[in-house]
């Protein structure tokens, strides 16, 4: 797997290759999805948020390697994935999922923060027998009105035509100043200095795509589903992020097994505002899934 040696049998269509330890590409039709593998144990599929990319998960990947297997995955329009078309959330989960046919996982555990705590959720609706456990950090299931989609999807494109028109810089200085992100003020200056340098490495037409195709305007709504989903999950929001608190309370009350955590004096980013209680929250919460399913 490591050594970039596409196996036997393998669809021509998708090959990867080695460009580093434990870094690799991974294509499929017109796409190349940055991958990273870390540590060692069960396996934990990460996904980030808009505006971020592998190095999302530092802090997470360096507190649990010894325990967990971690890979981080660029979605669509981050990072170093590079794609000629855009891809939608529905085709961004079936090529996650042709990566981990490549790579040997048959079941995975899964986390998502925002943005990638919705296509976390897509791909365990699309995928639910390749779920262990799911961890979603500040998501939601999609907007359940269809009218209200609609005017969101217009929103996201007017965002995005601005971040054509006006260039990284501008939307980056917008987007850090949003009420979303109001608590993240409060950090040391050195952090927020590391945040805005991984949004300013995205690319105006990366993001632009992204709002586009995977949006919370163009995603479906899940909210009808969820109580048919199995897989024990667990929902961490900062308690200073109320809109998500209570997005997340009503989709606990549909979820068949869910615990939901509040992080006390966190907002919308827990991983960046309590790296230290989300690491913990993620990989307790993880190693107790895999004693479980060992124990039945």
């Amino acid at each position: 797997m490591q050594n970039g040696i596409v196996p036997s049998g393998r669809p021509s269509r998708k090959k990867y290759w080695n460009v580093g330890a434990d870094t690799l590409y991974f294509t499929i039709n017109d796409a190349n999805y940055w991958y990273e593998i870390h540590g060692k144990g069960a396996p934990v599929v990460l996904f980030h948020g808009f505006t971020g990319s592998s190095g999302t998960w530092s802090h997470l990947i360096e507190a649990g390697k010894d325990q967990l297997q971690f890979i981080t995955i660029d979605l669509p329009g981050h990072g170093k994935t590079k794609m000629s078309n855009p891809r939608t959330m529905e085709a961004c989960c079936k090529d996650i999922s042709h990566l981990l046919d490549t790579l040997g996982y048959e079941t995975v555990h899964v986390v998502g923060y925002s943005m990638g705590g919705r296509t976390a959720l897509s791909f365990a609706m699309a995928f639910p027998e390749r779920i262990r456990s799911l961890t979603l950090e500040s998501a939601s299931p999609g907007l359940e009105v269809e009218e209200t989609r609609e005017k969101r999807a217009v929103n996201d494109e007017e965002l995005a035509k601005r971040i054509e028109r006006n260039g990284i810089r501008e939307f980056v200085h917008f987007w850090e100043n949003i009420p979303l992100f109001e608590s993240q003020k409060d950090l040391p200056a050195a952090i927020q200095q590391k945040i805005r340098k991984e949004r300013l490495e995205q690319s105006e037409s990366g993001l632009a795509m992204s709002l586009r195709y995977m949006g919370t305007g163009s995603q479906p709504s899940w909210w009808s589903m969820l109580h048919t989903f199995e897989k024990p999950v667990q929902l961490l929001v900062g308690e200073r992020d109320e809109k998500f608190v209570s997005i997340n309370k009503k989709m606990q009350s549909f979820f068949f097994s869910c615990k939901l955590i509040e992080v006390e004096d966190a907002g919308h980013a827990i991983h960046v505002e309590k790296p230290d209680v989300f690491d913990k929250l993620v990989i307790d919460y993880i190693k107790l899934q895999e004693q479980l399913h060992k124990e039945k």
